[in-house]
């Protein structure tokens, strides 16, 4: 599909992650050997940061600004495309390679969970990083 390209915010679906935010890192419009369907590699949000008020000290605060992210291949048919990019450079961190061995796996996800915190903490695309309201 022309529209699903790395960068692109979606919602996943199905499974585990139903109703998460993800991001598309690489996307295989074609399918692969293993996986004849259409698919992408999404890195996302497993657990949204909680709210943060003005009274609050700051280990309190910290605490609440974690990030849960998860890293998947999923199929675009359960993947809901959303108007909104991320830019945010993930494709050097997650490979197809990276998902089949579980240590990389979690290298990976720890590397996605500093990149995610930054980003949320810095106060860009605050959207991204809210729980879905539906």
């Amino acid at each position: 599909m022309k529209f699903l390209k790395t960068g692109k915010v979606v919602l996943v679906l199905q499974g585990r992650y139903a109703g998460k935010k993800a991001v598309i890192v690489k996307n295989f419009d074609e399918g692969t050997k293993e996986r004849a369907y259409p698919h992408a590699i999404v890195a996302g949000v497993e657990r949204y940061p909680l709210k943060i008020t003005k009274g609050m000290g700051q280990k309190r605060v910290a605490k609440r600004s974690r990030v849960k992210p998860f890293v998947k291949v999923v199929n675009y048919n359960h993947l809901m495309p959303t108007r909104y990019n991320l830019d945010i450079e993930l494709k050097s961190l997650v490979t197809a390679d990276t998902l089949k061995e579980p240590t990389q796996r979690i290298a990976a996800r720890k590397a996605i969970k500093k990149l995610f915190e930054e980003r949320y903490n810095s106060g860009k695309n605050r959207w991204f990083f809210q729980k879905l309201r539906f």
